[in-house]
């Protein structure tokens, strides 16, 4: 048997990293962003321009080029939400770190109310490392008040990776506190989010409003505009019934251009409130908050983490990105287990 189980965990480890493609950057710095390819094709890109309020991943696409990020409001695409505009393709950061929300700041906040939301923003990019097997591109960034305070310092290094039918980030980050002590209140809107493609959001009997590339609003039926996304965490939540609960981690999955794309987000177990709370909704936000714990276990548990002047803390994830076919729960156990190792 301990054979027999060595076996299959080699097969998967060679599964993991046979074939992987090589990454390169197209360091675009002077237009506030970095262009990672995969194996030849383009993948994402890192942008920080001062018109966003935090830096992010956009757009992403599968290893077949289907673009898996929702396009408003950069770009605006046929029979989209035009809901949230600070869902923006990759992101992370948190709804109140001192009082002050980086997660809902966006171009829609009237100038009299900025005061109230923080930003993410000198960001400065520290090390880019190409290679055959993953790529490597280290930033470090300020989370500043309006007035350019700066309550934490963040550095992270996302470590891109791919093979034929996948692409992975694997990112780290750690948050230092300056001068002030940083309370992060335990809320809703956090920590790791994706908006994704209309495609695999989940399916609804409700109208909803969407837009045309011209910006023209129509009401359409979301099982019109190609909606047929579903999740599955870990713990074997399904659909609507994984929002507010806790796995290690969540697959979201569809049919996009008649070929199978999904998404998964993998938690660490040296993150704060491991396993995470999946904040995973049907409109196609699809995100890993450990730090609100209240209101998903209904007040059963919470959590209000604080950092002292010059402590960190570190968060690790990995999103993992297929098309052509769908991860099933045995591999994304053995994946998790491998991210673990890390």
């Amino acid at each position: 048997m301990k054979k027999y189980v060595f076996f299959i965990c080699c097969s998967f480890s060679m599964q993991l990293y046979a074939q992987t493609k090589e990454v390169h950057f197209l360091d675009k710095r002077e237009d506030k962003k970095i262009d990672i390819v995969v194996g030849g094709r383009y993948f994402s890109s890192f942008i920080f321009p001062s018109s966003l309020e935090k830096p992010v991943l956009y757009p992403i696409q599968a290893a077949n080029g289907a673009v898996v990020t929702r396009g408003f409001p950069l770009d605006k695409r046929d029979g989209e939400r035009t809901d949230h505009p600070h869902h923006v393709g990759l992101w992370f950061n948190y709804e109140s770190v001192n009082g002050l929300d980086f997660w809902n700041n966006s171009y829609n906040i009237p100038a009299e109310k900025k005061g109230k939301y923080g930003w993410i923003r000198n960001v400065k990019i520290l090390e880019l490392n190409k290679g055959k097997s993953a790529g490597r591109l280290v930033y470090m960034a300020n989370w500043e008040k309006q007035d350019g305070t700066v309550l934490l310092i963040e550095k992270t290094e996302l470590v891109f990776s791919g093979t034929e039918n996948s692409r992975t980030i694997d990112r780290y980050t750690t948050l230092t506190a300056q001068r002030d002590t940083v309370h992060f209140n335990d809320v809703k809107d956090g920590l790791l989010g994706i908006r994704v493609t209309k495609e695999l959001e989940l399916p609804s009997d409700k109208a909803e409003k969407f837009s045309d590339s011209q910006g023209n609003i129509t009401e359409v039926s979301p099982t019109k505009n190609g909606a047929n996304g579903n999740y599955l965490t870990s713990a074997g939540q399904t659909g609507n019934a994984a929002w507010g609960t806790r796995g290690n981690w969540c697959l979201l999955y569809g049919i996009k251009d008649q070929v199978p794309v999904s998404v998964a987000m993998i938690d660490h177990p040296k993150n704060p409130g491991y396993p995470t709370y999946w904040h995973a909704r049907d409109y196609g936000l699809f995100a890993a908050n450990p730090l609100g714990q209240k209101i998903f276990s209904e007040g059963k548990q919470e959590l209000r983490m604080h950092l002292a002047p010059g402590a960190s803390v570190n968060f690790r994830y990995r999103v993992k990105i297929s098309s052509g076919t769908q991860p099933t729960a045995a591999s994304l156990n053995a994946e998790a287990a491998d991210f673990a190792r890390k």
